[in-house]
């Protein structure tokens, strides 16, 4: 029987995790923008060919089209997924201030959230002040906010 290797368990290792969720990312916005386009061409495509037979005329209004298609397509990625990631970002920062301001109870409200997933008390308190110690606002941002290390890139998506 293999070894399991140090951070490849069921979710593998962050590293795996990271591309797995760019992956993912970009294979959305893939679809999504498949699926738009070829909507958006058909309609256009169709009503230049039922208002001319000029091929040229349709040639051109098809290429304008997707041009314009994928432009508008990656400036709403772009823009949705700067305004993810600047939410992230001050949501980061107020967690940041509150564990500067209140350690004592970040400290207590992350032992509740443990508990809240079925650790009991000791072993809530003994997880939270371990990840405190060694990644306060790391885990903080996973347990409370949901946000990973993995940050979004809207570059990347709207490429």
């Amino acid at each position: 029987m293999a070894q399991a290797r140090p951070g490849s368990g069921p979710g593998g290792s962050d590293g795996q995790q990271r591309r797995l969720g760019s992956l993912l990312n970009g294979l959305r916005a893939a679809v999504l923008g498949a699926n738009d386009g070829i909507v958006s061409m058909a309609g256009l495509v169709v009503g230049v060919a039922g208002a001319t037979p000029n091929r040229g005329a349709l040639l051109i209004a098809g290429v304008a089209g997707t041009m314009a298609g994928a432009l508008s397509m990656a400036a709403g990625e772009y823009v949705s997924v700067s305004t993810q990631r600047d939410t992230e970002r001050a949501a980061l920062a107020r967690e940041s201030w509150e564990l500067a301001t209140d350690p004592a109870g970040e400290l207590e409200e992350l032992t509740e959230m443990y508990r809240a997933r079925g650790l009991d008390e000791e072993l809530a308190r003994e997880v939270a002040r371990e990840l405190t110690a060694h990644d306060a606002l790391g885990a903080h941002a996973e347990v409370e906010l949901g946000l990973t290390r993995y940050r979004v890139n809207p570059w990347q998506a709207a490429g």
